[in-house]
């Protein structure tokens, strides 16, 4: 999604190209880490163990013909690495050669960076007579994966099974009544099953058999905990977004942005999604209709989930197996 600026800003698309990454500076990536149709790189299986940079080489496409006939001065064209779990940023000038290629290396530091690194573009112009506006963005950034071992773009939510009250992670203990917990503060999405629970859930949850009660029993709980991942990751998708120098919210990149795509078409029916990302900032921001909404994010969770149909088809059940008794 394109931000709206109240100045005159670049319409062509803006491409960026990952041609080559070196380890540090002697070992190249292996080709097969580096996927140009899921603009990802996966950096954790980089043969060297304990590398501590690399350095990307980029190529940039601009629609020149709209660059030169623009009302703009001093442009540049400059290559950010980012990661919010670090607040860690890089940036790096790419280069305009006389063919109207734009080229250019960044380094990514390993030390600087925790699990996802996002690499984008920005085309940066003095517009009426104010430096430093940005006139153009890619439209879908790179990810560099730190952890990943083949360059996937979408990573699925992570299932870990511990027991609360006596496993390794300590900051569980308060939930140890509880049957799961959902964390969406990482990279990725988790689910933490609480093994120490409720006797048999894991088996339960991981079975894929049994008496129909049994398949009841799995497809509710599996539907509520996905209700409760939906609500969870769409709460945290919202909490933390960017703004433009207007103020203006912009949506979030990886799983954050896959979920509000998602989700915010069932919260608010009708709505472009620059207005209702607008919409909602600014009702979590000020308050005004917040709760109310409340309603249509547990509607939306629901729906991903398909808990009613799998709550139709339980009912439908239990009453089958009660009229075959009678």
């Amino acid at each position: 999604m394109k931000s709206v600026y109240p100045y005159t800003t670049l319409f062509g698309d803006i491409d960026l190209d990952v041609l080559a990454i070196t380890v540090d500076g002697t070992s190249p990536l292996p080709y097969s880490n580096v996927s140009k149709s899921e603009r990802t790189v996966a950096l954790h299986q980089s043969g060297r163990e304990n590398w501590e940079y690399c350095t990307i080489r980029l190529q940039a496409s601009l629609p020149e013909a709209e660059i030169a006939d623009g009302e703009w001065t001093d442009l540049v064209c400059l290559a950010a690495l980012t990661e919010k779990a670090t607040n860690a940023r890089t940036t790096a000038r790419l280069r305009r050669s006389a063919d109207g290629v734009w080229s250019g290396t960044i380094d990514l530091y390993r030390n600087r960076h925790l699990n996802r690194a996002t690499l984008g573009l920005s085309v940066v112009a003095t517009v009426g007579g104010v430096e430093g506006r940005v006139i153009g963005t890619t439209e879908q950034d790179w990810y560099l994966d730190l952890k990943g071992a083949t360059p996937v773009r979408q990573r699925e939510i992570e299932i870990v099974e511990v027991d609360f009250r006596e496993g390794p992670e300590e900051w569980l203990r308060p939930y140890k009544d509880s049957p799961w917990i959902v964390e969406t503060t990482g990279d990725v999405p988790t689910v933490y099953l609480n093994s120490g629970s409720v006797d048999g859930l894991i088996e339960m949850l991981g079975g894929s058999g049994g008496t129909p009660a049994e398949k009841l029993l799995r497809d509710m709980t599996s539907s509520q905990i996905a209700q409760d991942a939906w609500t969870a990751m769409f709460h945290t998708a919202v909490s933390d977004l960017d703004a433009d120098e207007d103020g203006t919210p912009v949506m979030p990149t990886g799983w954050r942005e896959a979920v509000l795509r998602m989700m915010l078409p069932d919260v608010l029916p009708g709505r472009q999604l620059t207005d209702a990302l607008h919409d909602i900032e600014e009702r979590r921001t000020k308050g005004f209709g917040w709760s109310e909404l409340q309603t249509t994010i547990q509607y939306a969770a629901g729906k991903r989930s398909q808990i009613a149909k799998k709550l139709t088809s339980a009912v439908r059940a239990v009453d089958r197996a009660e009229r075959s008794g009678i």
